[in-house]
């Protein structure tokens, strides 16, 4: 079943170096959470922080503090070779819930969904049907988010409809 958030979802793009330690604990107080510097993971608390590529990651928060959040991060990185954009337009996050979850987006994705390959807080960039998503295992339920750009999200709510 695909569900989307009650509210709708902002999102950050962040690029900066994880071997300046001190960049990253600026954005650890910021965010109240850790940022994952390990690939393929993300954390989660007040929002969810997915690790990208090896300086980049896709904050997912509320769209209401989004705005703020990113003017926070921007002063934050004061000192810093950083940057942090506000790309919440560009963006849906879309919730795949159920039992059939994964044999469903097997259909569509060549990642290896077995929970001992992708398992609850793991995340990785790859393609759905014919869309680009980042993919995040969030639960064993399984619970999977799909963010995808949104001038596909219909196209791919479609094609996730026609597999269930």
């Amino acid at each position: 079943m695909v569900e989307t958030a009650e509210r709708r979802r902002g999102f950050l793009n962040v690029r900066l170096d994880p071997r300046q330690q001190r960049a990253v604990e600026a954005a650890e107080r910021v965010l109240g959470q850790p940022v994952s510097v390990a690939p393929n993971t993300f954390t989660a608390g007040d929002h969810r922080v997915y690790w990208s590529g090896p300086d980049e990651w896709l904050i997912e928060t509320d769209t209401e503090h989004a705005a703020d959040l990113c003017s926070e991060l921007t002063k934050a990185f004061d000192g810093f070779h950083a940057a942090v954009n506000d790309i919440s337009g560009g963006y849906v996050a879309l919730r795949f819930v159920g039992a059939g979850a994964r044999t469903v987006l097997a259909k569509g994705c060549t990642l290896d969904l077995h929970p001992h390959e992708f398992g609850p807080g793991q995340c990785a960039r790859t393609g759905l049907a014919k869309a680009t998503v980042l993919l995040g295992a969030l639960d064993d339920a399984p619970t999977y988010t799909i963010i995808v750009a949104s001038s596909f999200s219909d196209y791919l709510c479609r094609w996730l409809a026609r597999m269930l």
